[in-house]
């Protein structure tokens, strides 16, 4: 209209929309059901006038997925992408309780010497800690523990999991507004490499910042995450 000025009008209208879409299909909803989606919509709309919400509303429809998140973001929003790594914690397993156990159990009454044969877990960068490797013999009998620390694994994952060596505690934050999915690449000491996505929905109950758990017969030397930029 009139008077109106609106600054970097293409980048808003053109760029940005393209680039949230192609987001959408490459990392959120992946090829298939996105292009089953879109066609859905391109048939249902065809040869009337759809609005944003329409677009909006077809694509969770045909796609059974909930973009709400999505769209608000992208859409109606000038919020911007950052994630990072906060924290990586290095986690050993020791046979003996470190002192704030023993005080606990005091607390209420209990002695960890009677407690029966049990391994604990102690953070790496505890001050006075060797950090040195328990004997496997004591990790294979401590099921819990593999169980608790593997709290993102799917059944079939813990069902073949071998007992790792390293344990790690990651923690990513994100500075930005947008919900995006995580793609973290974790290098190890021997130069190999591997990549785990984890969805938006990760930040559901905490939208500042999660933590996943890493377990892992080879040391990690380095987490970066998107590193295709």
């Amino acid at each position: 209209s009139k008077g109106l000025n609106t600054y970097q009008f293409g980048n808003n209208a053109y760029s940005k929309p393209a680039t949230g879409l192609n987001i959408l299909r490459e990392t959120v909803m992946g090829r298939e059901l996105f292009d089953y989606a879109f066609k859905e919509y391109a048939n249902r709309w065809k040869f009337k006038h759809p609005t944003p919400e329409d677009f909006f509303r077809t694509m969770e429809d045909a796609s059974a997925m909930d973009l709400d998140w999505f769209w608000r973001g992208w859409f109606y929003s000038t919020d911007w992408t950052d994630i990072g790594v906060k924290e990586v914690k290095t986690f050993y397993v020791i046979d003996a309780p470190k002192d704030i156990v023993a005080e606990r159990a005091k607390r209420f009454g209990m002695n960890p010497e009677d407690f029966p044969p049990v391994v604990y877990l102690a953070d790496g960068s505890a001050e006075g800690f060797d950090q040195t490797i328990l004997d496997r013999t004591a990790l294979e009998n401590a099921p819990t523990l593999i169980d608790y620390m593997m709290d993102n694994f799917t059944e079939d994952e813990r069902a073949n999991a071998k007992v790792p060596k390293y344990i790690y505690q990651v923690t990513f934050d994100k500075p930005g507004g947008l919900v995006m999915p995580i793609i973290a690449e974790y290098t190890y000491e021997d130069g190999t490499k591997e990549r785990i996505q984890y969805p938006a929905e990760i930040w559901r109950f905490n939208d500042k910042e999660v933590r996943k758990t890493i377990a892992s017969d080879k040391q990690i030397v380095s987490v970066e995450v998107d590193p295709d930029e």
